[in-house]
C-alpha cells in the first residue's frame, strides 16, 4: 500500500494512506484544506481536554477543604453537605460535558473517514 508523498511538521514523511487517487493522505491532500479548517475550528472552540482536569484539581481541592473544615470545626457540618452536593452535581456536569466533547468528535472523525471512503470510490469507479 502507498504512503502520503507530503512532508510533515516534524521533517518526516507521512505515514498516511493516500485518498482520490492522488499522492496525498486527506491531512494533506489540498482539495480538503477547507474541510480540516472547518474541523480545526470546531476543535478550539471546544477547548482542550486539559481543562477538565484543571477543573477536576480545583473540586478535589474544595472538598478537602470543606472536609478539613468540618474535621476542625471552622466549618458547619449542614454547610459542607450542601456544597459537597453542589460540587458532587457540578462533577457530574463536568462528565457529561466530556462525553458530550467525545461524542462529537468521533462524529467528526466518523464523517471525515466517509468522505474519504467516498472519494476513493467515486475515484476507483472512474477508472473502471
Amino acid at each position: 500500500m502507498s504512503k502520503c508523498s507530503a512532508i510533515t511538521q516534524a521533517g518526516t514523511a507521512c505515514k498516511g494512506t493516500p485518498i482520490d487517487d492522488s499522492d496525498f493522505c486527506f491531512v494533506h491532500h489540498p482539495d480538503h484544506v477547507e474541510e480540516r479548517r472547518r474541523y480545526g475550528a470546531k476543535g478550539g472552540r471546544r477547548g482542550g481536554r486539559g481543562r477538565p482536569q484543571v477543573q477536576l484539581t480545583s473540586i478535589k481541592q474544595q472538598l478537602q477543604h470543606l472536609a478539613d473544615g468540618v474535621l476542625d470545626g471552622s466549618v458547619v457540618r449542614a454547610d459542607a453537605a450542601v456544597c459537597s452536593q453542589i460540587l458532587n452535581v457540578y462533577l457530574r456536569a463536568i462528565g457529561l460535558e466530556l462525553h458530550v466533547k467525545e461524542q462529537l468528535e468521533f462524529q467528526a472523525r466518523l464523517e471525515s473517514l466517509e468522505d474519504a471512503l467516498t472519494h476513493r470510490r467515486q475515484g476507483n469507479g472512474a477508472m473502471h
